[in-house]
């Protein structure tokens, strides 16, 4: 897999970049990039492996698109950008080298749109995404005109906003990437860190070099800066004792967030009422000040993005009234607690948790909403690696459920690996026959939707291609009609446990 090339390439500016070519573009961060790069007037070439919902967007939008890769697709290009996914074996990423064009990683190239603009980058092992996106409905509510790159679509009372925007306004939000220390070519007028809980071994190696990235992304921050921490995870926490007198020396501001009650912010959950959630927040500070949000996104894990995101939004301009309102109209994102329809009495929602934090957090947020129902859960694990670091905690953070249906694992950028499927998952989970494996997605969508009853809530759930799975489920349920009894074994588990 291609190197992030850190920090970026010096005078990276986009006038410098000439037309550029991206692989993989249809990828959530890489048509980001692709369609500002486009707004900003740069000529756009691309490739996909294969057809996606972005690649249409894109052609409309002026990029020249291809299905599937081929060298001669970079030979009228002047830069090539990539992301870590892409091998060096891709066609046109040999061919780049071969011709000795200039290869950025997407973070360089996301770098030099932010070039003169006053970034806010989010980082963290979940939840940036959502509170990325938050922050950036806040800022185009209070009429702050942002440019944001975010790896999923912004959806808002007001219309979907897409994963990218070009504004005329200073701010520029942005999901920055810690998963191969790619967040380093930033350099923030604002960071969040909503966590920094370890993942991504595979590319750090250890939890102490994963720590030590954090500590570099917090030196990016521009003197004068402001850094946003959660106080109630450990390793940000720690993060902020490490780092708060070396930032002070540069006059970069340092506000935690969290329960906490020695946290700058404290959050405190005031219950829902009418599919609202109610968030308070107290802060001494008066340029921060008290308030109370009302989301529509569940769980306490979305309390605490809020949280995050209403103090980086008032940084950034925003009044109390309109970072409030702005979040307000928050409606979460594509993959994020996703609604897609319901079938026989029974919901179905996508998200993209693929940690065992992620889905520890989803899980609680779904007891939330679903009443007397039961929770339904087919999971696919991301990574090979992911799933044999985590089996254990995977295991614990599905017993949450009622029934969880494990696929095989979703390789994306690694090589198989035969010793590990989701049985590894699947045997640890602490309840007997609540969980089972079923390794072919389809089989296990179908599993799962013939084991639900009305008033239960499915949820399909990974980083992977699981997201294929909610229309299958959708359609065994009509198939099966609302007055259909649910597989016989259908009690609380797959196996009636």
């Amino acid at each position: 897999m291609v190197e992030a090339h850190l920090p970026p390439v010096s005078g990276g500016g986009l006038a410098d970049l000439g037309r550029v070519h991206l692989i993989g573009i249809g990828g959530a961060g890489m048509s980001a990039v692709a369609g500002l790069l486009v707004a900003a007037g740069v000529p756009v070439s691309g490739s996909d492996a294969k057809e996606g919902p972005a690649l249409e967007g894109l052609r409309a939008a002026g990029a020249q698109v291809w299905v599937g890769h081929d060298a001669a697709h970079v030979q009228d290009v002047d830069t090539v950008v990539v992301s870590t996914a892409v091998r060096e074996s891709n066609p046109e990423l040999a061919r780049a080298r071969e011709l000795g064009l200039r290869v950025l990683h997407r973070s360089e190239a996301l770098a030099a749109l932010m070039e003169g603009r006053e970034a806010i980058a989010v980082a963290g092992a979940h939840g940036k995404t959502t509170t990325s996106a938050m922050i950036a409905t806040a800022l185009v509510h209070a009429g702050l005109d942002p440019s944001f790159a975010i790896g999923g679509d912004v959806l808002s009372d007001a219309g979907p906003l897409g994963g990218s925007r070009t504004g005329a306004g200073p701010a520029f939000v942005a999901e920055a990437d810690e998963s191969d220390g790619s967040f380093l070519a930033y350099a923030p007028r604002i960071a969040v860190v909503t966590n920094v809980e370890p993942d991504h071994l595979d590319h750090y190696g250890t939890r102490e070099a994963f720590e030590e990235a954090f500590v570099a992304f917090t030196a990016r921050v521009q003197d004068g800066g402001l850094l946003v921490a959660c106080a109630d995870d450990a390793g940000a926490a720690e993060l902020v004792g490490r780092v708060r007198a070396g930032l002070a020396s540069r006059g970069v501001d340092v506000v935690t967030y969290g329960r906490d009650a020695g946290a700058d912010v404290v959050v405190e959950p005031l219950g829902a009422h009418d599919g609202i959630w109610q968030v308070g927040l107290r802060s001494s500070d008066p340029s921060i000040g008290d308030a109370v949000l009302r989301l529509t996104v569940p769980g306490e894990h979305n309390a605490l993005n809020a949280a995050a995101a209403f103090v980086a939004a008032r940084r950034a301009g925003a009044t109390s009234t309109q970072a409030v309102e702005g979040l307000a109209g928050f409606r979460g994102t594509g993959r994020r607690f996703e609604e897609r329809g319901m079938a026989a009495g029974v919901r179905v929602v996508d998200d993209y948790a693929h940690h065992p934090t992620e889905v520890a957090a989803l899980l609680r947020a779904a007891r939330t909403v679903v009443g007397d129902g039961r929770v339904l859960v087919v999971f696919q694990p991301h990574l090979y690696s992911r799933t044999r670091t985590f089996a254990a905690e995977f295991g614990q953070a599905l017993d949450l459920a009622d029934v969880v249906v494990v696929t095989d694992v979703y390789a994306a950028r690694e090589d198989p690996d035969p010793a590990v499927t989701g049985r590894l998952i699947v045997d640890e989970v602490p309840t007997a026959g609540r969980a089972q494996f079923v390794p072919d997605r389809h089989a296990a969508a179908r599993e799962l939707a013939a084991l639900a009853r009305p008033g239960d809530l499915v949820l399909t759930v990974g980083a992977g291609d699981v997201t294929e799975l909610a229309p299958v489920v959708l359609a065994v349920l009509a198939e099966r009609g609302p007055d259909q009894p649910a597989a016989p074994g259908a009690g609380s588990g797959p196996e009636g446990a």
